[in-house]
């Protein structure tokens, strides 16, 4: 006798298949069934509260707020402009890569390390150089640019010579 064709897993597929064929139509009948159409507009208002939550109330006439255009911040609070003379900063070459053209400058006010690229330098710069540059801020972070070489006076040291005046002491004559 020859073996049947459908095997006891293939009958319990065939039943998980159908009794979920079954469900769907139910929930299908259901959802018809209490869908009500043609509801008003008023039901399917949605209000937003003085809270900003979500409710099917109307808000208070009484708790209304006037909104000034002009008044509302979208985005970043723009900045006041800066003085020339705050722009550019002073700092110290801490690292710097000649053969690659990059390197990092520590500013002396906020100690900052800011980023240096040789494309920003106005004059050749090696580690431990001061410098004074103006950061400038890209995707990236902040760079450093306008980079020159702080001009170091050196003080010459004045070297006071006083004349010898002779003192009169009696009948002799002393030097001091």
């Amino acid at each position: 006798m020859a073996k049947s064709q459908e095997t006891f897993s293939k009958k319990e597929k065939e039943k998980l298949k159908l009794k979920k064929r079954k469900e769907k139509e139910e929930k299908r009948e259901e959802r018809k069934a209490s869908a009500v159409k043609g509801q008003s507009l008023e039901d399917m208002m949605a209000y937003v509260d003085e809270n900003g939550n979500i409710t099917n109330t109307p808000p208070d006439p009484k708790k209304r707020r006037v909104a000034i255009a002009e008044d509302m911040v979208i985005g970043v609070v723009k900045q006041a402009a800066q003085e020339p003379a705050d722009l550019i900063r002073k700092g110290v070459i801490t690292f710097f890569n000649e053969s690659k053209g990059y390197g990092f400058i520590k500013d002396l006010k906020s100690q900052d390390s800011v980023f240096v690229h040789v494309n920003g330098l106005v004059d050749q710069v090696k580690e431990g150089d001061k410098v004074s540059f103006e950061v400038e801020m890209t995707h990236k972070g902040a760079n450093a640019v306008k980079v020159k070489i702080e001009v170091v006076e050196k003080v010459k040291p004045v070297v006071v010579v006083e004349e010898v005046q002779p003192i009169i002491v009696g009948d002799e004559e002393k030097t001091v």
